[in-house]
């Protein structure tokens, strides 16, 4: 079984608000922030979110936060798990082929068709309507973070301010929990993250900088089109 499927149950989106939406004054999140609540008073998943949260700032060496700007947002963790969980339920199904697409990150399995890879095409920030690069694979996770969506949001975690650095950056990996975390971390973290990724085991990296200038890990030509010259 291949398909290619969109989160958009309504029931399960209903409940994912009442959890974790930060516009919802009543959601489990919001008055867990303001102290309402306790994290053992949420959903199990709250508790779940959260460890995801302290251990991608484990990683990243504090440059991803659940509050950014001093307000608990998990936001950044929720997707990619959501996503990835929505798979696992498809394979634990029997649809051991497939790709879940959760606002533009990806989780896909297995193959797009019988000795067929998945391909995805990540989003020019700069140039609208064009693509930056082409990821192709399979058993692939893929988030990018960046400012063609939403413009500049994503904070820097260490001065409160709005990173510039980057107009995107992808990552590729195999889980999407991991990938969009630590994806949103990188941008926070801007041309710094070159490095930082490089000592990153499974996982590789494309950025397009502010000024337009392209750079990857030296990995990523194993997944996505590189330009002839950086």
């Amino acid at each position: 079984m291949r398909s290619g499927h969109r989160l958009g149950d309504g029931q399960a989106q209903a409940r994912a608000a009442r959890v974790f939406s930060t516009y919802r004054a009543g959601s489990q999140i919001s008055r867990l922030g303001r102290g309402e609540l306790t994290e053992q008073q949420c959903d199990p998943e709250v508790a779940e979110v959260l460890g995801l949260c302290r251990a991608a700032a484990r990683a990243s060496s504090g440059w991803f936060s659940a509050t950014p700007g001093g307000r608990l947002d998990p936001s950044a963790v929720v997707k990619g798990w959501a996503v990835e969980r929505a798979s696992q339920l498809l394979y634990d199904a029997g649809a051991r082929h497939h790709s879940v697409n959760g606002g533009g990150d990806i989780q896909t399995r297995g193959e797009a068709a019988p000795g067929r890879p998945w391909q995805i095409g990540v989003a020019h920030p700069l140039c609208p309507g064009d693509l930056t690069t082409l990821v192709t694979g399979r058993d692939l996770a893929v988030a990018t973070s960046g400012t063609a969506e939403r413009g500049p949001h994503i904070l820097d975690p260490h001065t409160g301010r709005r990173a510039t650095d980057l107009a995107s950056i992808t990552l590729v990996g195999r889980h999407l929990t991991e990938v969009d975390a630590l994806a949103t971390a990188a941008f926070a973290m801007g041309d710094a993250a070159r490095g930082w990724l490089r000592s990153l085991d499974g996982i590789e990296a494309f950025a397009v900088t502010a000024d337009a200038r392209a750079w990857w890990t030296p990995g990523f030509a194993a997944y996505g089109r590189v330009p002839a010259h950086a």
